[in-house]
């Protein structure tokens, strides 16, 4: 799966978020005709042709008592700085501006591939309007209508071909883990407890991140990536909610691990923004490890880490499969333990299940508990297998899906982990109809 991120940037009321959301394929952005409605950049998967990427739709970027112009010129930096593929969109109706004309030669300073797309083409007579985009020297303009889905395929196309098909794993046979979390749970300190030097700046100001960084290590004679996702590149006085940005980087870096390691503030407790930023590696199906930092910081009794975890898995009970560790990332203490964490966890999450034991594992289920009634039918599984790991994936032979209760299927899940012990990683049930 490719990790390249593909950013749209443009005027405001350009159509941003309708084609945006044509190319996701789901209305997840919201759309109003109020200039400038959009007010945080939102995040998601795309895929076309077999090729899956990531895809930003920018706006919302707030300056200070300052004009539109300088939220363009924001917009534009930050596309211009985190994404490798940016579409420029314009609106054909309205023709071209100076709106335009400066995100242009912004744009002109990169070398990254940038798509012009001439949107609100929503009628023949308006096509003779794309011509006079040809002088922004962006290359060819391509006539789109968001709002009928008119050209969406044409600019799917040019996007795909920027991404090559043969990036995957790129021969790193290294366990990649991510360390990801809100701002100022510790996690460029728990990085450098891991390398063991200073190689990423530690500082209690939020936001201090520059970059995702990827550094390897070998350690007991494995190689390990570790990638720190911290977040916020300061602008000025460029404000924008911490969360959303460092949710750009800790979206690629998950793509790119395989374990996603999610640091909670031991001293602050349990956030909803500790939710929302673990919500990508869930999506992503990556294996998990949920890190207690700071617990030096805690004031304990017998009986306090008991209470933790127990909320823990209360406030995060979709993550119920995910170890969790305890520990001083300051301090150093329990690094051991996390390592040994993450090999199990790996070793879960590429796991490998003969087809012999897997079937006679569904069959004893079915035998224990039957599959209830459920959408006129009841469901039969004729035949299991597994058909790829990171994350395991099994694929089940069904004489109709649509009878199949999403609870049963959490009871397979269940049986499954209880027969292998799985640790951290997500299982992936597919349900495909006997043929």
């Amino acid at each position: 799966m490719s990790n390249k991120l593909v950013a749209l940037v443009g005027a405001p009321s350009t159509g941003k978020s309708t084609i945006f959301n044509r190319i996701i394929g789901e209305r997840k952005s919201i759309i109003e005709e109020q200039r400038g409605v959009t007010r945080d950049r939102i995040y998601a998967k795309a895929t076309w042709l077999t090729r899956s990427f990531n895809v930003v739709d920018t706006g919302g970027i707030e300056v200070e008592n300052r004009p539109f112009q300088e939220q363009i010129r924001a917009q534009v930096e930050i596309a211009i700085d985190e994404a490798d593929i940016i579409v420029m969109v314009v609106d054909g109706h309205i023709g071209l501006t100076e709106d335009d004309e400066l995100v242009a030669r912004m744009l002109y300073k990169t070398d990254k591939p940038v798509i012009l797309a001439v949107n609100k083409i929503d009628d023949t007579h308006l096509k003779n309007n794309v011509y006079e985009f040809y002088s922004l020297g962006l290359g060819d303009p391509i006539p789109v209508s968001g709002a009928h889905g008119v050209g969406i395929g044409d600019i799917l196309d040019k996007i795909v071909s920027n991404i090559p098909s043969d990036e995957e794993n790129n021969g790193d046979d290294s366990i990649r883990f991510a360390i990801i979390g809100q701002p100022n749970v510790g996690k460029s300190s728990l990085c450098n407890a891991i390398l063991n030097e200073q190689r990423v700046i530690v500082s209690n100001i939020e936001g201090t991140t520059r970059d995702a960084i990827d550094t390897k290590l070998i350690r007991n004679d494995k190689e390990y990536t570790v990638i720190d996702t911290a977040g916020l590149k300061k602008r000025g006085k460029i404000y924008e909610a911490i969360d959303k940005y460092a949710a750009l980087r800790a979206l690629r870096a998950i793509d790119n691990s395989d374990v996603a390691i999610l640091v909670i503030d031991g001293a602050k407790g349990i956030t909803e923004q500790d939710k929302h930023v673990v919500g990508y590696a869930v999506e992503a199906k990556k294996a998990i490890i949920i890190v207690v930092n700071k617990w030096d910081l805690v004031k304990k009794d017998n009986n306090t880490q008991n209470e933790f975890t127990k909320n823990i898995r209360k406030e995060f009970k979709f993550l119920d499969y995910a170890p969790i560790i305890y520990l001083s990332a300051l301090n150093k203490t329990k690094i051991n333990d996390l390592f040994k964490l993450i090999d199990s966890v790996y070793e879960s999450y590429t796991f490998q299940i003969k087809t012999s034991v897997l079937n006679e594992i569904i069959q004893e289920a079915q035998l224990l508990n039957e599959t209830p009634d459920f959408n006129g039918g009841r469901a039969r599984i004729y035949y299991a297998q597994q058909v790829s790991s990171k994350p395991l994936t099994i694929a089940l032979f069904v004489n109709e899906p649509l009878y199949m209760h999403f609870s049963y299927m959490r009871y397979i899940e269940n049986r499954l982990r209880d027969a292998f012990e799985l640790v951290g990683s997500p299982i992936n049930l597919v349900l495909r109809k006997r043929k």
